[in-house]
């Protein structure tokens, strides 16, 4: 990649993708666009343009992609229900498709020759940026400085930074000891004391939400709308996607509501500790499972939940744009079409509990589910030849086995 005269930087405006900035600079003697994606983080995103142009950046894209976030990303993971091992809710999984797709249109409208991210080469952030990048664009060139350079660690790129009279602010003293990412769906703690996985997160790493034994003593409820599959509502107030997973947030922080602690396998093999905070999220799979319990027929919602887990590992590796997700997608897609109405949640001191759901295109009938006089609407006598067909299989290798027992018993 010699010829490279131009290229597109996912710059934060931080420590590292400062130094990055100038090291794309400095090693290809190159002219750098920056892009910088406002997902929710929380954090003010101006001063990344000035910080760009006190280094001589020309072409400066800060973006609000809030909305595109949540309608185009987080909503459609949701109507699958999509959890990885068993608990991670892939809040930064699903915020990497849309930078890398960012990435390469700036590229295009730019006439830049290639893309540069900030991931080191032992995340999992590397493969969902580049994958993302080459599905896109299969001859894009990507640049890793994490993979080429020798700046290996915190003190060497303060030292890079002093040389080249980079701004570095220090905060020691309130400066967090761990590597943080954050969008509307969640924040990520990684690093530094949680590197032990026997050491308990302090309380005063968590940002979003309360601590569970601290919260009010008074349970908050709320009635969630679906339409499709997504959200559309909160007590029966119209939100943008944006404006309502904002709220969820706010409405689960308070009560503490999402947090986990795990240890993940990342895709590139090695184990890793990360503890997260995802309280909007965290409400929104237990309303959409309720929500669905009363709309979705059994084989498809089992069915669901069978390719659900393949699905959320998709997104984890990075293969959002691949052609099995799309796939999977589109029967998710086709599934939620009657998912409609409202699900009552009760929030309290971390826990959600479900207190009530409600549809005009529900599957559950009272009339045959009641313990009471069902007035013919269900035969329970028809339920004797459906037993005993089901269990002929079962009492036919009993039979063998017992007979079968005996005889070698005797032998």
């Amino acid at each position: 990649m010699k010829d490279i005269k131009k290229v597109v930087l996912a710059y934060s405006g931080g420590l590292d993708t400062s130094i990055i900035l100038k090291w794309l600079q400095e090693t290809y003697d190159c002219e750098v666009v920056t892009f910088t994606a406002d997902l929710g983080q929380g954090e003010e995103l101006e001063p990344a343009r000035s910080k760009a142009q006190s280094m001589d950046v020309k072409e400066i894209y800060i973006e609000d992609l809030r909305d595109e976030f949540v309608s185009e990303y987080v909503f459609p993971m949701f109507r699958a229900n999509a959890i990885y091992e068993g608990e991670y809710l892939l809040g930064t999984s699903i915020a990497r498709p849309l930078i890398a797709k960012r990435l390469v249109e700036i590229a295009e409208e730019t006439g830049a020759d290639a893309i540069s991210h900030g991931a080191t080469g032992k995340g999992n952030d590397q493969v969902r940026f580049e994958l993302g990048a080459y599905a896109l664009n299969p001859s894009i060139n990507i640049i890793a400085p994490w993979r080429e350079w020798d700046l290996g660690s915190r003190k060497s790129l303060l030292d890079y930074a002093e040389k080249h009279g980079i701004p570095v602010e220090m905060k020691r003293g309130n400066e967090s000891p761990y590597s943080m990412d954050a969008n509307l769906l969640h924040i990520s703690y990684e690093g530094g004391p949680l590197e032990d996985p026997w050491k308990e997160p302090s309380t005063e790493m968590w940002r979003w939400t309360v601590n569970p034994e601290l919260a009010p003593n008074e349970a908050t409820y709320l009635d969630l709308e679906f339409e499709n599959g997504d959200p559309i509502g909160i007590d029966g107030v119209k939100m943008s996607p944006a404006e309502l997973l904002t709220e969820l947030n706010r409405l689960g922080g308070t009560n503490g509501v999402g947090r986990t602690d795990i240890v993940e396998n990342r895709y590139v093999g090695m184990k890793s500790r990360g503890a997260y905070e995802t309280p909007g999220g965290s409400i929104l799979l237990k309303a959409h499972r309720a929500i669905e319990s009363i709309t979705l027929d059994r084989g498809v919602a089992h069915l669901k939940d069978e390719l659900m887990p393949k699905y959320a590992e998709l997104i984890y590796n990075g293969y959002w744009f691949s052609p099995e997700r799309e796939m999977l997608q589109t029967a998710i897609d086709h599934s939620q079409r009657w998912v409609n109405g409202k699900v009552r949640l009760k929030l309290y001191k971390g826990n959600i509990e479900i207190t009530g759901r409600e549809s005009e295109d529900t599957l559950f009938d009272e009339a045959i589910a009641t313990f009471e006089d069902d007035s013919g609407a269900y035969n329970q006598a028809d339920a004797e030849g459906f037993i005993r067909l089901n269990a002929l299989r079962l009492r036919t290798e009993s039979l063998r086995d017992s007979i079968r027992g005996g005889k070698q018993g005797g032998a």
